[in-house]
């Protein structure tokens, strides 16, 4: 399983900037970012290599922050590599929240995580059907 962290923070002109800052100054490196938003707030999703101490630093911070669990796998980066994951785990059930994908790695493969309704059937899924997790990313 790879973790990953969600801040919750207010759509306001330099929050993220002030975040990030935070994370720079703890020597934090971003490995995956994304940032869903409303009028209000933003949830600000990722993952480093060490999210047990990023969670540490946002809290004496003053964030409200969560680390959350996600499934990842690898597939070829080829056309429909993915599309023949998702038939998978449509087929079996699955209930997909929202996933990051990045094409490119370092094994020439595209990586997928996944946040999952159920993480003990999404698991059974892909390793029945001959397809890898991953531990981590980079």
């Amino acid at each position: 399983m790879i973790s990953q962290i969600a801040v919750f923070l207010e759509n306001k002109k330099g929050r993220l900037a002030d975040m990030t800052r935070v994370l720079g100054d703890a020597g934090v490196d971003l490995v995956a970012l994304t940032i869903a938003d409303t009028k209000e707030f933003g949830i600000v999703r990722f993952v480093t290599k060490d999210n047990d101490k990023v969670l540490r630093v946002l809290k004496e911070a003053g964030y409200t922050a969560t680390k959350t669990e996600l499934v990842g796998i690898e597939v070829a980066d080829v056309p429909g590599g993915l599309s023949a994951v998702l038939k998978v785990l449509g087929d079996g059930g699955a209930e997909i929240e929202y996933l990051y994908s990045f094409a490119g790695t370092h094994t020439g493969k595209a990586a997928i995580l996944f946040k999952v309704a159920d993480v003990t059937n999404t698991v059974r899924l892909l390793t029945e059907n001959g397809i890898e997790l991953i531990e981590k990313l980079f």
